[in-house]
């Protein structure tokens, strides 16, 4: 932000707000030579004060950067009606700005502060809260469906910044204030039923949990198996990634440590033709899900090294089969 310099007195001056992005702001100044909305030092609780906002957004004023610190604007109308954008409102600062009940529908808060905001029973659908300080903000009866925080929030993005330069105590505050924000998102969610973007919001949440822990501890390592493996029970899909994938390396193992069938041991072989070691895998393909599911069959018997494989598949199988029900009904019952 930049200082512009003061015209003549026979012109009034104009804000000094100014982006690196190209934006500035055209309202007259004040004596701090900014406008009425970007002055910080202004606490706009006045009883006009959301009126005014709201003509001063319809006439086509810049909104981005403004300061709301503290405001009482309960139930203002920022919708941009008949239009399919938003007001952009970047960089805004409302921190414990009242917002009770204010129609935010579309809005563009990218970068903007919402700390300890009060948004309860506001209506914030479709808003763009992509790198937004969320913190502490109220959302109880606030209507939250397609809002967009971003892949990582404002805290989570910080915290790997400040890990990644070795500034553990600083990273550890960013991530239990990520799972603080994540935790109150998922909590919103659930008392509005939008159980799929709650169940995102959960497994967010116990990441940041897992940044938590100390490095290399079994603690952090159990978590971030579990997380793979399915997800912290939200990601179905990941158990039957996780279960072909062992049923095709077992397959390979079995290929080259031989099964046994009518009695004679089968084990893959250069001295035999490539149809016939073909045939062999898709035979090891077969036992292995067969030993997977624990139907076993008995056509084919493992031998030597295979039986030690085929019984860590068959425990392996029978676990994650079950863990699959669980997460699928978790799933199905939301």
């Amino acid at each position: 932000m930049t200082e512009s310099e003061h015209p003549d007195n026979t012109q009034p001056a104009t804000c000094c707000y100014h982006e690196d992005e190209g934006f500035s702001c055209h309202e007259v100044a004040l004596a701090s030579g900014l406008c009425y909305w970007h002055d910080p030092r202004v606490v706009k609780n006045k009883p006009d004060d959301k009126a005014k906002l709201e003509a001063f957004a319809r006439s086509g004023g810049m909104l981005r950067g403004i300061s709301l610190k503290n405001a009482d604007l309960e139930g203002i109308d920022l919708v941009k009606h008949h239009s399919k954008t938003g007001f952009d409102m970047s960089h805004a600062e409302l921190y414990r700005a009242n917002l009770q009940g204010a129609h935010m529908f579309n809005l563009n808060l990218e970068h903007a502060s919402l700390m300890k905001a009060d948004l309860r029973e506001a209506n914030i659908h479709c808003a763009n809260l992509g790198n937004t300080n969320l913190l502490g903000v109220k959302l109880n009866g606030a209507r939250i469906e397609n809002i967009y925080t971003g892949k990582r929030l404002k805290q989570e993005r910080m915290a790997l910044h400040a890990e990644k330069v070795g500034e553990m105590e600083i990273a550890l505050d960013y991530y239990e204030q990520s799972e603080e924000i994540y935790r109150n998102l998922r909590k919103t969610a659930d008392r509005e039923g939008l159980f799929a973007m709650a169940g995102h919001f959960i497994r967010k949440e116990l990441v940041m949990r897992r940044h938590q822990m100390r490095r290399w501890s079994w603690e952090r390592m159990i978590s971030k198996s579990i997380d793979l493996f399915c997800g912290y029970g939200e990601a179905p899909l990941r158990v039957i990634g996780f279960s072909m994938a062992l049923i095709f390396v077992c397959a390979v193992c079995y290929f080259f440590t031989g099964l046994s069938y009518d009695g004679n041991e089968h084990v893959f072989s250069l001295s035999q033709s490539f149809s016939q070691n073909v045939m062999l895998f898709l035979n090891c393909i077969y036992y292995s899900v067969v030993t997977f599911t624990t139907l076993g069959y008995g056509d084919f018997t493992p031998v030597g090294v295979s039986r030690a494989i085929a019984a860590i598949e068959a425990f392996t199988g029978s676990f994650t089969i079950a863990l699959f029900v669980v997460v699928f009904v978790k799933k199905m019952n939301r």
